[in-house]
């Protein structure tokens, strides 16, 4: 007697079947080597195997540490002072080949970078992170979105947004004091040049929101950040980034 397959998810069949046709008329290539991508991805299996990967951490910031453990530890720096944010998902060391992905995007506006950054980070997120209400992307000043023409943080929330199915607030949140770059500042100067450098706009609804940045460093800019939101009401804030320096 033989028995009918069905499948669970049709709607998901569909998907896979655009997938292939998509790939078959535009094949992904790799943006590091040029060789062919995978998984509709502009990454080979080869770039993706040697990407720096960020195992070791912090719980709560994912600062990289020394020794190596199995079970969720905070680092000295954590403890010593409580960050305002709850937890930081950072699934790659901002080296080698993240980093010229993060760099060329957010100074070379090479927006395919914001893609494949977005898909990875949402793989990782799939995995290991509680889903929030909403997700917010850091918030550019004014004249600096109007110097650069974008935000390398709403480009990869987006797509986060898109492939977690959370949404994105865009207009909540805003950069109202424009502070210099942080590039050379020390940890110290960090904390002293983003002070008060955010402002809501009004109230979220939203109790568990998700912050996302291309690069964490500090963590100056999303502790300010979260700092204002939970002030505002929101009990946890998570940080999501593609990568850790």
């Amino acid at each position: 007697m033989s028995t009918l397959s069905v499948n669970p998810n049709p709607m998901k069949t569909g998907y896979n079947w655009i997938k292939i046709i998509q790939d078959f008329l535009f094949p992904p290539t790799c943006l590091m080597c040029g060789n062919q991508g995978f998984d509709s991805r502009d990454l080979c299996h080869s770039c993706y195997k040697h990407l720096p990967r960020n195992t070791q951490c912090c719980f709560q910031c994912a600062d990289l540490l020394e020794f190596p453990t199995t079970n969720p530890v905070l680092c000295g720096r954590c403890l010593g002072k409580k960050p305002a944010f709850d937890r930081t998902y950072a699934p790659f060391i901002h080296q080698g080949a993240i980093r010229h992905l993060i760099t060329t995007l957010k100074f070379n506006a090479q927006y395919q970078n914001a893609r494949l950054l977005g898909l990875m980070l949402a793989e990782h997120l799939r995995q290991v992170a509680e889903m929030p209400d909403c997700i917010v992307a850091v918030p550019l000043h004014k004249s600096r979105y109007r110097q650069r023409g974008f935000n390398q943080a709403i480009e990869i929330a987006a797509i986060l947004s898109k492939q977690l199915l959370v949404p994105l607030d865009l207009t909540s949140c805003e950069r109202y004091r424009d502070t210099p770059h942080q590039t050379r500042l020390s940890a110290k100067k960090r904390r002293k040049n983003i002070k008060n450098a955010f402002k809501l706009n009004h109230p979220l609804a939203a109790k568990h929101i998700a912050i996302v940045d291309d690069v964490m460093t500090t963590g100056s800019t999303v502790h300010e950040l979260a700092a204002l939101l939970k002030k505002s009401g929101v009990r946890k804030v998570d940080v999501w980034v593609c990568a850790r320096a």
